[in-house]
């Protein structure tokens, strides 16, 4: 219960606070006790919380957001992989990126502070656990596991974080039987679920339409249809195994997450959430990931199931052009799905999916500004986007009584910017500089005092 009466541990006053709820509500600052939001309004309405002990921040016209949420963001991956990116120049690095546990740790804690240092307070780690035991680059098997759970012991999280746990390769085959057996012995006890959260599991469907191996119904310029990535005798049978293990998720009380880019994936994982929604309700708010070829008649489907979508603006631009002709032709033709799931009223967030692309934000809001053209209320469209990066991932994460907006009562996951996002609109939001960057009220960047990690992405 918060007290009218509290005084503030922190508080940020004379600048312009984007509460990001759905009324657009703004402000001119924002008081913290305990690593809590008490109170949120004029600078004169706060003036009563500060006391002897209150640090006070003087924003100067800056401009402060709730913490940012990745919804796709492999850091451990990355940590690995920074300052190179996948679709960057030095692109994808041959043999493992890590072997040791040393290694490990040194790339998990690199992550957190390049993330911290972009005003990412949360983020999820699409896919870590036994099926990549033996993967390529040693950066998603059970060691990752174990050390994400000791860096939460040891308070070196320096984001919340939300991990989906995979039974097959990342990117590749899986056999079904693994991941049955995953789920029925799935241990997702943690000790604070605010701070590191074992969420439920990834599964990939299917790969990617410019490889000409997502599923679709259709045919590829060659003639092949792609194929889901689940193990089986015939697309019926793999069908049967993806439905399957959706099913038995859904009845442990799991959260999905499907790899799904072509259309004909899309439809069989809607179909088999809808099923056992029907068959078990639940509100587990599965969720697709890509979702690339989505048809526009299934987009209110995934809504009336109660499902979201997870999709990077990023990626769609840099390979629109590469996955276009590999689907010319009778195939249908990439486009980015915001559109249909806007208008369908999907709960889809927006991520970068980093290290394929970096982890910048800006980036990609401003990415997707393009992708979805001219807007007739440019700051409605901001607002809207930068939700799609702070509310509507703390939905996905269920998560969004206690994050996602600056509203009181919500832990203090703070991004402080060099400017108002409103005086420069989606298409300035790169030249923003990240300022201070607070984790439940403390500082975890300080531009002042860190300089922001760099490298080519």
């Amino acid at each position: 219960m918060i007290n009218d009466d509290t005084r503030a541990d922190l508080v940020l006053r004379g600048g312009s606070i984007h509460v990001l709820d759905a009324a657009d509500t703004r402000a001119q600052a924002i008081a913290v006790a305990g690593g809590r939001i008490v109170a949120v309004g004029a600078d004169a309405d706060i003036e009563k919380r500060v006391g002897p002990d209150t640090i006070v921040v003087e924003l100067d016209g800056r401009a402060v957001l709730p913490g940012i949420n990745d919804s796709h963001l492999h850091a451990s991956w990355l940590g690995g992989m920074w300052p190179d990116t996948l679709f960057g120049p030095g692109g994808p690095r041959e043999g493992a990126l890590v072997s040791t546990d040393a290694e490990r740790r040194e790339a998990l804690l690199k992550a957190g502070d390049l993330i911290a240092s972009l005003g990412i307070t949360s983020y999820t780690e699409p896919g870590i656990g036994p099926g990549e035991d033996e993967g390529p680059t040693g950066s998603f098997g059970r060691p990752v596991l174990a050390l994400y759970r000791a860096l939460d012991a040891e308070g070196l999280l320096r984001a919340r974080v939300n991990l989906l746990l995979v039974f097959g390769l990342i990117d590749g085959p899986a056999r079904t039987q693994d991941i049955l057996d995953g789920i029925r012995d799935a241990d997702t006890a943690v000790r604070d679920p605010e701070r590191f959260r074992i969420a439920g599991v990834k599964i990939f469907g299917d790969g990617i339409p410019p490889m000409r191996n997502a599923y679709i119904h259709g045919q590829y310029e060659d003639g092949s249809h792609g194929a889901l990535l689940l193990d089986g005798a015939d697309d019926d049978e793999r069908e049967t195994q993806l439905r399957s293990a959706i099913s038995a998720a859904h009845e442990a009380g799991l959260q999905v997450a499907v790899h799904a880019t072509g259309d004909r994936t899309i439809d069989v994982v809607v179909d088999a959430v809808r099923q056992a929604v029907a068959q078990h309700p639940a509100d587990l708010r599965h969720y697709v990931v890509h979702a690339d070829l989505l048809p526009a008649a299934t987009a209110p489907l995934m809504a009336d199931a109660g499902m979201g979508a997870t999709i990077q603006a990023g990626i769609a631009a840099v390979t629109s052009e590469w996955a276009a002709a590999a689907t010319g032709g009778p195939a249908p033709a990439p486009a980015w799905p915001a559109r249909e799931l806007l208008d369908a009223g999907v709960p889809f967030t927006l991520s970068s999916d980093a290290p394929v692309l970096p982890p910048d934000w800006r980036i990609e809001i401003a990415a997707a500004d393009r992708l979805l053209g001219p807007a007739a209320d440019p700051r409605a469209r901001l607002h809207e986007l930068l939700r799609r990066y702070t509310a509507v991932p703390a939905w996905q994460d269920h998560a969004e009584d206690w994050k996602g907006t600056l509203e009181v009562g919500k832990v203090a996951d703070l991004v402080v910017l060099s400017d108002d996002p409103d005086a420069v609109g989606a298409q300035g939001l790169p030249g923003l500089h990240i300022e201070l960057t607070y984790l439940g009220g403390e500082v975890v960047y300080d531009a002042a005092a860190e300089p922001v990690a760099t490298g080519e992405g």
